[in-house]
């Protein structure tokens, strides 16, 4: 077997490791070997095919980890719109418990409300939704 088959068969177990965990650094790695093949088919040496296979990959990793850092980090899955779109929705409150929760209706069903900041009174009227704890909304006054 030709040194640049090893590199495309080791190219693509990564991609089939890549899809089974979900990690992209290793599809940045990939792109290593990728290059490591490419080498091997212009006729480089073994070493050179191994440098430039690993400073691409190891590269790609560092720029990708770099451009994650700067990112800004999401927020918290309970507090995500992206992951439950109920979050930002109006709610209404009529009262509130002696316990500090309120009994609010919101998509056809009652559910438990309590306050995002239980040290300032919540008062009565509208509300969003702020997070879900569990089966509970965690509300904010508009």
């Amino acid at each position: 077997m030709s040194e640049s088959t090893i590199w495309w068969l080791v190219a693509g177990a990564a991609v089939v490791v890549e899809l089974v965990t979900g990690t992209f650094y290793l599809l940045m790695i990939t792109v290593g070997f990728v290059v490591g093949a490419i080498a091997a088919h212009l006729g480089l040496a073994l070493i050179g095919q191994i440098v430039i296979a690993a400073t691409v990959g190891g590269g790609a990793v560092a720029v990708w980890h770099w451009h994650r850092s700067k990112s800004p980090t999401p927020l918290p899955v309970q507090a995500n719109r992206d992951v439950n779109l109920d979050i930002g929705e109006s709610v209404h409150v009529a009262q509130w418990n002696a316990d500090g929760t309120a009994t609010v209706k919101f998509r056809g069903a009652n559910w438990t409300a309590v306050t995002a900041n239980p040290a300032q009174p919540a008062g009565t009227g509208s509300f969003r939704i702020k997070e879900m704890q569990g089966n509970r909304l965690v509300i904010e006054k508009l």
